[in-house]
């Protein structure tokens, strides 16, 4: 085979550092669509941004081309830099170091982009920290409970 085809499917999520509230209205959907933009520019095609208040989630295409971690440092460089330019209120925005990302099967994928989609109503039940907890047990991803909320 002469070409090299792939598709692979992500969920992504991290959060703001401390998890300060900084996506706040005035700034979520440009923010969302920011993030999209970079995605698409380095041939991650973004399918859906969403997240609340503290955190974001991204469900992408990784391309064939790009590392997960270029991925991640693009994305919160670029998205970080970008927020600052939004305002005093945002000048001491920044993302945590870690994040989480998931496989996504084609099959579950229309569910993780209304998972996506519904944030605002998930978080007026559930934390950030309950709602990665769940993540990680659901994906059998082993953490260490001290590091995970840097």
């Amino acid at each position: 085979m002469g070409q090299s085809l792939v598709k692979n499917y992500l969920h992504i999520t991290f959060s703001t550092k401390g998890r300060y509230p900084f996506i706040d209205k005035p700034v979520e959907k440009q923010l969302h669509a920011y993030i999209a933009s970079i995605c698409n520019n380095i041939d991650c095609f973004a399918i859906k941004v969403g997240g609340y208040l503290d955190h974001v989630h991204i469900v992408s295409n990784l391309s064939k081309k790009v590392a997960l971690i270029e991925l991640l440092r693009v994305i919160k460089a670029n998205s970080s830099k970008w927020m600052k330019t939004n305002g005093d209120a945002y000048r001491n925005f920044c993302w945590q170091d870690g994040y989480a990302a998931f496989s996504v099967s084609p099959f579950e994928l229309d569910a993780v982009v209304r998972y996506v989609e519904t944030q605002r109503e998930h978080h007026q039940r559930t934390s950030f920290q309950d709602e990665l907890r769940a993540l990680l047990k659901k994906h059998n991803i082993e953490y260490d409970e001290r590091f995970i909320w840097d």
